[in-house]
């Protein structure tokens, strides 16, 4: 999953106010964000296998470090201790809904007992899980907040339509060139969204 995820951003938002939206766009890809460092580092590994399923080419076949589920809860546990229950809970969101889409990839520790549903097999329920989940989240942020300007009103949904339209390249474009520029890029993704959710959260209240 990917926009998907940011659509707890969203829902979380509108639990607790106090929570910069840049900061929930980080928690619920937090997971990611290590995994890209530590594929960079060489501590976890990753192939461009087209075809491994339907929609995401990437075979996922060590990270025991950031999508185990006891890796997953020490993150969260982590994300807990240093920002409180909400934030852990959207840090801890990100193996659930990885759950849902991924195949059996994702370790329940260490690099051992892997699970998942493999909805990324099925490319149109994939999306349609990804815009549900996006715009669902957006959706209660947006009804709990009030423009402040144009730009206030408007923007949060185009934004979500560019990232959908990400998603849609990633789930139909061509595979990355390496294991490294897939790390990269996602990375990159991750810092950029962030900050300009940021940035529109600045023209509502």
């Amino acid at each position: 999953m990917f926009v998907g995820h940011y659509g707890v951003s969203f829902a979380a938002k509108r639990g607790d106010k106090t929570i910069p939206l840049w900061v929930l766009f980080l928690a619920v890809q937090l997971l990611d964000v290590f995994w890209s460092g530590f594929v960079l580092a060489g501590l976890e590994k990753v192939r461009i296998a087209p075809g491994i399923t339907a929609s995401n080419p990437l075979d996922l076949y060590y990270m025991p470090y950031t999508h185990s589920l006891v890796a997953a809860l020490l993150w969260s546990l982590a994300g807990y201790v240093g920002y409180r229950a909400i934030r852990a809970f959207a840090v801890f969101s990100h193996w659930v809904l990885d759950l849902l889409v991924h195949r059996p990839d994702l370790p329940l520790y260490d690099n051992a007992a892997k699970v998942g549903l493999g909805l990324w097999n099925y490319p149109a329920p994939a999306l349609l899980l990804e815009i549900v989940a996006l715009f669902g989240g957006m959706f209660l942020y947006l009804r709990s907040t009030t423009a402040t300007t144009r730009l206030g009103r408007f923007g949060m949904p185009v934004f979500g339509v560019v990232m959908l339209a990400l998603q849609v390249v990633v789930f139909f474009g061509p595979p990355p060139p390496s294991d490294r520029a897939a790390a990269i890029t996602a990375l990159g993704s991750y810092v950029v969204f962030a900050a300009v959710a940021g940035w529109l959260e600045r023209r509502r209240v």
